[in-house]
């Protein structure tokens, strides 16, 4: 694909996707929506590749959705609408479906599907002064796609405030309810989230691939059901390459070499 309004890098394992189309504040348009899509699958097939970072150019993170494209969108039919929907569904459905650690720079507002995307990934570093929020109650509409992100990373009832009240908040009060992971100066939120994602890549893929398993589908289970499946899980752990190899290391005081099984 031709990438437009996305730029795809990768260095050392880690690759990084950046929202470029500044002069819009990053608004998620449906040719962005589309590559977005794209490199996140491109960077989960890619071998080489261990972590991925998502940031965005300019100022602002992501504004969030085109409201330019949702003018044009209410124009149309039931059928049109729906469809063009499931295509922003399945962005946000990529944070479920990436078996790769995703790491959040944000550099600016983050707004809307910006929050979302913030809420999709795994950890996020945000700079000091960027603002992050749902404020889409106040031109009409609620952040329906979103909602189960937000939900899972600050809990439902503070999920809720942010979707019914529309109010931002603070990078600091953001990592205080966990919506992002660490706050650092603006100059130095490349560097970090850099440093962590590199730091992710350098552990086991297969242990990666397994934790993320875990937190995406352990906490909507039954817990009976849970502790069965976490248990599968922690059998393929015990009985994988990457954990002998990891042991072996250890004794031997070196850098292990994984195999990612």
């Amino acid at each position: 694909m031709e990438l437009k309004e996305v730029v795809y890098e990768k260095e050392a394992g880690v690759a990084r996707i950046t929202l470029n189309r500044p002069e819009k504040r990053n608004a998620l348009s449906e040719a962005m929506t589309k590559e977005l899509v794209w490199a996140l699958e491109k960077a989960g097939a890619d071998e080489e590749i261990k972590a991925v970072v998502l940031t965005g150019s300019g100022p602002t993170f992501c504004a969030g959705g085109d409201l330019e494209y949702f003018a044009r969108l209410v124009t149309k039919g039931a059928p049109a609408i729906y469809r063009e929907g499931e295509e922003s569904t399945e962005l946000f459905r990529m944070g479920v479906r990436l078996k790769k650690p995703l790491v959040a720079a944000v550099n600016g507002p983050a707004l809307g599907g910006g929050c979302g995307l913030v809420a999709m990934s795994h950890l996020a570093v945000a700079a000091e002064g960027a603002k992050l929020g749902t404020p889409e109650i106040k031109v009409g509409m609620f952040p329906f796609v979103i909602f189960p992100l937000l939900v899972r990373a600050v809990g439902p009832r503070k999920a809720l405030e942010l979707a019914l009240t529309g109010e931002l908040i603070g990078a600091r009060e953001a990592e205080r309810i966990g919506l992002v992971s660490r706050v650092v100066p603006p100059e130095a939120l490349m560097a970090e989230a850099e440093k962590m994602a590199g730091a992710l890549a350098g552990y086991s893929p297969l242990v990666l691939r397994l934790g993320l398993e875990v937190y995406n589908k352990a906490a909507d289970m039954e817990a009976e059901r849970a502790f069965s499946f976490l248990n599968t899980l922690r059998v393929i752990d015990f009985l994988s390459e990457d954990l002998k190899e990891g042991a072996r290391a250890f004794l031997e005081k070196r850098p292990p070499r994984w195999r990612g099984e």
